[in-house]
């Protein structure tokens, strides 16, 4: 499965959310401006209830894009240091053992 930014997937679905509503009450045969006005709190209303992890995401993202102070932890290069420590302990005990 292909990586999507948290972004990107959060906006297409905030447009779809308003899109979707957009067309149906156009098809309905509402007043243009009165769909577009209930879209826009429909579509409010469902990514404030079903977005909710995705908005974190993207917050959390620009954070780190705004605040690059605090260099971010990748578990794979933690688990390569912890797997050098433990070579450079054993390494050393067989050397003082050795003396």
């Amino acid at each position: 499965m292909k990586f999507v930014p948290s972004w990107l997937y959060y906006s297409v679905l905030r447009v779809l959310m308003f899109v979707i509503p957009l067309a149906i009450l156009l098809s309905l045969g509402l007043w243009p401006w009165a769909s577009a006005v209930i879209a826009a709190l429909v579509g409010l209303c469902l990514s404030y209830l079903l977005l909710g992890k995705s908005r974190e995401s993207v917050a959390r993202e620009l954070y780190h894009a705004r605040h690059p102070d605090k260099q971010t932890i990748n578990p794979d290069s933690e688990i390569e240091d912890s797997l050098m420590n433990a070579q450079e302990h054993t390494k050393s005990e067989r050397e003082s053992k050795s003396q």
